[in-house]
């Protein structure tokens, strides 16, 4: 595949650079090697990759310093400013992501210069490139709140003048609106879309998510609505719609098929460690200075209830003697470096998790949607269908931690003992997971989410975390700085404040820490 260099459609700086240093690293659009609709397909995919597959950077430099420790999914040593992301970490996101919307905006202007016959043979392009865009941008509009959205990526469109590329700030709530406007009409359209045998076969070739199965697109639509429905569902604007939709993707399972099981769920598969698409980096990115560290809350939430994920997701500390122990984040510095050395703490399994480099870029699975369709049932007084649709998501997670160990091309950490039917049912009759004597439901079902979620899906479980509130957490203050806990959403990188500023300012006011994004109405 030929290489094609586009800067996003705003000037993404790195440091101190000039807008001259630029115009020298990005081609005039004229001079740049031409493509086509399969080649960009595949190019657009590919440029985000590295935060879709667990690797270093994502995990190291971004993930293990911020929503890692925000979900306490981690244990970690309490240090100054500890709930400020850093100023690179965000740079280095936000310059990823409007990358890949650059890529992805080269496709759509070579996809509209075809022939309108053209067009209708490759929408399926069109249409699947799109829903993969707006699962990138739900998760960056759920960190930052506004952001560039519909001006975004159009330097090579605009034919490379860098004045009329600097993109306005879209509304999150807009932009919310948008994607679930689409994905709405997309769900209709490959329910009835008909590929030519040719291009069926191009797709499958420049597919690297779903290869090329139609069904299984239809799945990642209709789950990515339902986790992005759910998200709004209790703003006052888009509350209804939220309830109506939901309603009517679970009413008819034929027109708006679900992941439903683990064999169905949508991922970055890896087959041959030996070509690009790898986990081979996920285990400096999740282990390197302490990163692994299991939390006390997480551990003893497994503990009490006897867990069947426990041994597959965890090893007990070298000195630990067999015990499962996290580490407290309300314990004291020193005594929490002690007790990091001393090994009696439990870190993530290692086989199972980050030497695993058969680990898949995670999508979308099956128990997070069980989770959405319980808190969806709950909240429609429909107890006993909640009560399924819980269950059987804590009944996937289960399977699915086994089902990661499975592929492991690595053994540090011994195989565990596979989970027993016996087993998985007396851990659902278990006192701190039984739905029928669980006083708070809601808090169940956002447990559960949190314990799947753990560190294998951080984006979409801090936004649970601040939409629910739930599981209560509770992180020592950081008496150092003015953010003494968590914040709501990341500040903007310090590039839009050099080289975006005019649309910059008209969302400065917004731009702190504590500013909620619109769904985080608790």
């Amino acid at each position: 595949m030929k290489k094609i260099i586009i800067i996003s459609a705003f000037i993404i700086s790195l440091g101190s650079c000039q807008k001259v240093d630029f115009e020298k690293a990005y081609p005039d659009p004229s001079k740049i090697s031409t493509s086509t609709v399969e080649k960009q397909y595949t190019g657009t995919l590919n440029s985000i990759k590295w935060y879709v597959l667990p690797d270093y950077w994502n995990y190291f430099v971004v993930i293990r310093p911020t929503l890692n420790r925000y979900n306490q999914a981690v244990g970690w040593e309490n240090a100054d400013n500890q709930y400020v992301p850093g100023g690179g970490l965000i740079n280095d996101r936000w310059n990823t992501f409007y990358g890949f919307v650059a890529q992805y905006r080269e496709m759509e202007k070579i996809f509209k210069a075809l022939p309108p016959e053209d067009q209708a043979d490759r929408r399926i392009y069109a249409i699947t490139s799109t829903i993969y865009f707006y699962d990138q941008l739900q998760k960056v509009v759920d960190l930052h709140g506004d952001v560039p959205f519909s001006a975004a990526g159009m330097l090579s469109t605009n034919g490379g003048d860098y004045n009329s590329s600097l993109a306005k700030y879209d509304g999150a709530e807009s932009i919310y609106t948008k994607m679930l406007d689409d994905l709405k009409g997309f769900s209709d359209e490959l329910s009835t879309i008909t590929i030519k045998a040719g291009i069926s076969v191009g797709f499958r070739t420049q597919d690297i998510v779903n290869k090329g199965d139609v069904m299984m697109w239809r799945r990642y639509c209709n789950s990515l609505r339902l986790r992005m429905l759910t998200r709004v569902s209790e703003t006052s604007s888009m509350q209804a719609r939220a309830r109506t939709e939901i309603a009517e993707i679970l009413g008819n399972a034929t027109k708006f098929p679900l992941v439903t099981a683990n064999t169905e769920n949508v991922q970055i598969t890896v087959f041959n460690i030996d070509t690009d698409i790898h986990a081979k980096n996920f285990r400096s990115g999740l282990e390197d200075w302490n990163g692994n560290v299991a939390s006390k809350v997480m551990i003893d939430n497994m503990n009490a209830n006897k867990d069947p994920r426990l041994r597959v997701m965890f090893e007990p500390g070298v000195n630990a003697k067999g015990v499962y122990a996290g580490l407290d984040q309300m314990l004291d510095l020193s005594t929490q470096n002690q007790l990091i050395a001393g090994g009696t703490i439990s870190i993530y399994n290692r086989s199972t998790l980050s030497r695993n480099q058969f680990f898949p870029g995670v999508i979308i699975n099956a128990a997070e949607v069980s989770f959405l369709i319980a808190e969806y049932q709950l909240k429609a007084n429909n107890a006993a269908a909640a009560k399924v649709a819980y269950e059987r998501g804590v009944q996937q997670s289960i399977e699915y931690y086994y089902r990661l160990r499975a592929v492991t091309n690595d053994n540090t950490a011994p195989a565990a003992a596979p989970a027993t039917a016996a087993e998985i049912q007396a851990y659902l009759a278990a006192n701190g997971v039984n739905w029928d004597r669980a006083t708070d439901k809601l808090a169940l079902i956002a447990t559960q989410k949190w314990l799947h979620y753990s560190v294998v899906q951080p984006y979409e479980s801090w936004s649970e975390i601040r939409r629910l509130d739930l599981p209560r957490l509770t992180f020592p203050a950081d008496r150092s700085n003015n953010q003494s806990q968590p914040p709501s959403r990341w500040v903007y990188p310090s590039s839009e404040l050099i080289y975006n500023a005019e649309n910059y300012n008209a969302v400065k006011a917004k731009d702190n820490l504590t500013t909620k994004i619109f769904w985080d109405v608790k």
